[in-house]
Protein backbone atom coordinates (compact mmCIF):
# COMPACT_ATOMS: atom_id res chain seq x y z
CA UNK A 1 0.00 0.00 0.00
CA UNK A 2 1.79 3.18 -1.17
CA UNK A 3 0.34 5.84 1.32
CA UNK A 4 1.77 8.93 -1.13
CA UNK A 5 -0.35 7.50 -3.86
CA UNK A 6 -3.16 7.28 -1.34
CA UNK A 7 -2.46 10.78 0.05
CA UNK A 8 -2.38 12.63 -3.62
CA UNK A 9 -5.75 10.59 -4.76
CA UNK A 10 -7.19 10.35 -1.66
CA UNK A 11 -6.84 13.29 -0.08
CA UNK A 12 -8.51 13.73 3.38
CA UNK A 13 -11.14 11.22 2.95
CA UNK A 14 -8.37 8.50 2.71
CA UNK A 15 -6.27 9.24 5.69
CA UNK A 16 -9.81 9.48 7.91
CA UNK A 17 -10.64 5.94 6.87
CA UNK A 18 -7.61 4.70 7.27
CA UNK A 19 -7.13 6.27 10.22
CA UNK A 20 -10.28 5.30 11.81
CA UNK A 21 -9.87 1.33 10.49
CA UNK A 22 -6.96 1.24 11.98
CA UNK A 23 -7.39 2.56 15.47
CA UNK A 24 -10.93 0.72 15.89
CA UNK A 25 -11.53 -2.35 13.30
CA UNK A 26 -9.94 -5.15 14.55
CA UNK A 27 -8.73 -6.16 10.56
CA UNK A 28 -6.98 -3.01 9.81
CA UNK A 29 -3.95 -3.35 12.12
CA UNK A 30 -2.28 -3.87 8.62
CA UNK A 31 -2.97 -0.17 7.44
CA UNK A 32 -0.17 2.20 7.43
CA UNK A 33 -0.74 4.60 10.50
CA UNK A 34 2.60 6.99 11.76
CA UNK A 35 3.77 7.58 8.62
CA UNK A 36 0.41 8.08 6.80
CA UNK A 37 -0.03 10.93 9.63
CA UNK A 38 3.42 12.61 9.21
CA UNK A 39 3.04 12.50 4.88
CA UNK A 40 -0.61 14.14 5.60
CA UNK A 41 1.36 16.92 7.08
CA UNK A 42 4.22 16.77 4.91
CA UNK A 43 1.91 17.76 2.01
CA UNK A 44 -0.14 19.62 3.51
CA UNK A 45 2.81 21.70 3.76
CA UNK A 46 3.93 21.36 0.16
CA UNK A 47 0.22 21.99 -1.03
CA UNK A 48 0.43 18.30 -2.90
CA UNK A 49 -2.86 17.91 -1.46
CA UNK A 50 -5.92 20.60 -1.79
CA UNK A 51 -6.46 20.55 1.80
CA UNK A 52 -5.17 22.68 4.74
CA UNK A 53 -3.64 21.97 7.63
CA UNK A 54 -6.56 22.48 10.18
CA UNK A 55 -8.88 20.41 8.08
CA UNK A 56 -6.47 17.57 8.38
CA UNK A 57 -5.79 17.69 11.43
CA UNK A 58 -8.80 17.69 13.05
CA UNK A 59 -10.14 15.28 10.54
CA UNK A 60 -7.67 12.62 11.72
CA UNK A 61 -8.05 13.76 14.96
CA UNK A 62 -11.68 12.55 14.64
CA UNK A 63 -11.35 10.08 13.60
CA UNK A 64 -8.29 8.69 15.67
CA UNK A 65 -11.16 8.91 18.25
CA UNK A 66 -14.01 7.74 16.39
CA UNK A 67 -12.12 4.62 16.02
CA UNK A 68 -11.41 4.19 19.30
CA UNK A 69 -15.10 4.65 20.51
CA UNK A 70 -15.99 1.83 17.67
CA UNK A 71 -13.30 -0.18 18.92
CA UNK A 72 -14.38 0.11 22.26
CA UNK A 73 -17.96 -0.79 21.47
CA UNK A 74 -17.00 -3.81 19.87
CA UNK A 75 -14.77 -5.12 22.36
CA UNK A 76 -17.63 -4.47 24.91
CA UNK A 77 -20.56 -6.39 22.52
CA UNK A 78 -18.52 -9.08 21.28
CA UNK A 79 -14.73 -9.25 22.31
CA UNK A 80 -14.95 -12.01 24.13
CA UNK A 81 -15.24 -14.18 20.79
CA UNK A 82 -12.12 -12.69 19.39
CA UNK A 83 -10.10 -15.35 21.78
CA UNK A 84 -11.97 -18.08 20.34
CA UNK A 85 -12.00 -17.02 16.50
CA UNK A 86 -9.50 -18.48 14.31
CA UNK A 87 -6.93 -16.99 12.22
CA UNK A 88 -6.86 -15.43 8.68
CA UNK A 89 -5.99 -13.21 6.09
CA UNK A 90 -7.39 -10.35 8.26
CA UNK A 91 -7.38 -11.89 12.26
CA UNK A 92 -4.20 -13.48 14.14
CA UNK A 93 -5.48 -14.47 17.46
CA UNK A 94 -1.68 -13.85 18.87
CA UNK A 95 -1.99 -10.25 18.37
CA UNK A 96 -5.10 -10.16 20.58
CA UNK A 97 -3.17 -12.04 23.01
CA UNK A 98 -0.18 -9.65 22.83
CA UNK A 99 -2.66 -6.53 23.38
CA UNK A 100 -4.01 -8.48 26.14
CA UNK A 101 -0.79 -8.51 27.98
CA UNK A 102 -0.05 -5.08 26.84
CA UNK A 103 -2.97 -3.87 28.44
CA UNK A 104 -2.69 -5.96 31.77
CA UNK A 105 1.08 -3.91 31.97
CA UNK A 106 -0.27 -0.37 31.43
CA UNK A 107 -3.66 -0.45 32.28
CA UNK A 108 -6.44 2.14 30.98
CA UNK A 109 -2.63 3.89 29.60
CA UNK A 110 -2.14 1.35 27.25
CA UNK A 111 -4.25 3.38 25.44
CA UNK A 112 -2.28 6.14 25.24
CA UNK A 113 0.90 4.21 25.14
CA UNK A 114 -0.65 2.05 22.65
CA UNK A 115 -1.48 5.09 19.86
CA UNK A 116 2.53 4.96 19.28
CA UNK A 117 2.62 1.16 18.43
CA UNK A 118 1.33 -0.92 15.72
CA UNK A 119 -1.17 -3.68 16.17
CA UNK A 120 -1.78 -2.56 19.64
CA UNK A 121 -3.25 0.41 18.43
CA UNK A 122 -5.77 -1.23 17.34
CA UNK A 123 -6.51 -3.92 19.29
CA UNK A 124 -5.90 -1.53 22.87
CA UNK A 125 -9.22 -0.09 22.77
CA UNK A 126 -11.10 -3.25 21.17
CA UNK A 127 -9.28 -5.00 24.88
CA UNK A 128 -10.52 -1.65 26.91
CA UNK A 129 -14.21 -2.89 25.25
CA UNK A 130 -13.47 -6.75 26.58
CA UNK A 131 -12.33 -5.74 30.41
CA UNK A 132 -15.07 -2.94 30.31
CA UNK A 133 -12.49 -0.11 31.23
CA UNK A 134 -14.81 3.07 32.96
CA UNK A 135 -16.49 4.89 29.96
CA UNK A 136 -15.43 8.19 31.41
CA UNK A 137 -11.82 6.79 32.01
CA UNK A 138 -11.67 5.61 28.16
CA UNK A 139 -12.95 8.77 26.75
CA UNK A 140 -10.41 10.60 28.57
CA UNK A 141 -7.25 8.02 27.62
CA UNK A 142 -8.62 8.03 23.88
CA UNK A 143 -8.97 11.81 23.46
CA UNK A 144 -5.28 12.42 25.33
CA UNK A 145 -3.85 9.80 23.50
CA UNK A 146 -5.24 10.87 19.78
CA UNK A 147 -3.99 14.27 20.78
CA UNK A 148 -0.88 13.27 21.36
CA UNK A 149 -0.34 10.69 18.49
CA UNK A 150 -1.75 13.17 15.63
CA UNK A 151 0.45 16.29 17.21
CA UNK A 152 3.55 14.47 16.98
CA UNK A 153 3.55 13.44 13.57
CA UNK A 154 1.13 15.52 11.47
CA UNK A 155 2.61 18.71 12.96
CA UNK A 156 5.90 17.04 12.75
CA UNK A 157 5.46 16.62 9.29
CA UNK A 158 3.89 19.80 8.20
CA UNK A 159 6.91 21.82 10.08
CA UNK A 160 9.17 20.27 8.30
CA UNK A 161 7.11 20.82 4.83
CA UNK A 162 7.37 24.76 6.23
CA UNK A 163 10.61 24.79 7.31
CA UNK A 164 12.73 22.04 5.06
CA UNK A 165 10.59 21.49 1.75
CA UNK A 166 13.57 19.36 1.06
CA UNK A 167 12.37 16.98 3.43
CA UNK A 168 9.91 15.51 0.52
CA UNK A 169 13.22 14.39 -1.41
CA UNK A 170 13.89 12.05 1.77
CA UNK A 171 10.53 10.93 1.77
CA UNK A 172 11.45 6.90 1.65
CA UNK A 173 14.04 7.13 4.08
CA UNK A 174 12.17 8.95 6.90
CA UNK A 175 9.04 6.05 6.56
CA UNK A 176 11.93 3.34 7.23
CA UNK A 177 12.57 4.96 9.79
CA UNK A 178 9.43 5.69 11.39
CA UNK A 179 8.04 2.24 10.78
CA UNK A 180 11.83 0.46 12.46
CA UNK A 181 10.95 3.24 15.81
CA UNK A 182 6.88 2.03 15.59
CA UNK A 183 7.73 -1.69 15.50
CA UNK A 184 10.79 -1.73 17.88
CA UNK A 185 8.79 -1.95 21.21
CA UNK A 186 6.82 -4.74 19.85
CA UNK A 187 10.15 -6.45 18.92
CA UNK A 188 11.42 -6.28 21.83
CA UNK A 189 8.55 -7.39 23.91
CA UNK A 190 8.39 -10.34 21.12
CA UNK A 191 11.82 -11.08 22.19
CA UNK A 192 11.28 -11.02 25.56
CA UNK A 193 8.40 -13.09 25.82
CA UNK A 194 9.88 -15.64 23.67
CA UNK A 195 13.02 -15.56 26.38
CA UNK A 196 10.30 -15.71 29.28
CA UNK A 197 9.17 -18.92 27.23
CA UNK A 198 12.11 -20.97 26.62
CA UNK A 199 13.54 -20.12 30.43
CA UNK A 200 10.21 -21.83 31.36
CA UNK A 201 10.87 -24.64 29.30
CA UNK A 202 13.84 -25.08 30.48
CA UNK A 203 12.41 -24.81 33.88
CA UNK A 204 9.71 -27.72 33.15
CA UNK A 205 12.89 -30.33 31.31
CA UNK A 206 15.07 -29.74 34.41
CA UNK A 207 12.63 -30.39 36.91
CA UNK A 208 11.56 -33.72 35.24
Amino acid sequence: MDPEYLLSNGGLYIVCLIVFAETGLFFGFFLPGDYLLFLAGLFCALHKIDVDITTMYFGILSAGIMGNFAGYWFGHRAGPMLFKRKDSILFKRKYVVMAEEFYQKYGGTALIIGRFVPIIRTFAPIFAGVVKLNFRKFVLFNIIGAVLWVSLLTLTGYYLGVKVPETINYVEYIIVALIVIAFLPLGIAILKRSMKNKKNKDKTNNSI
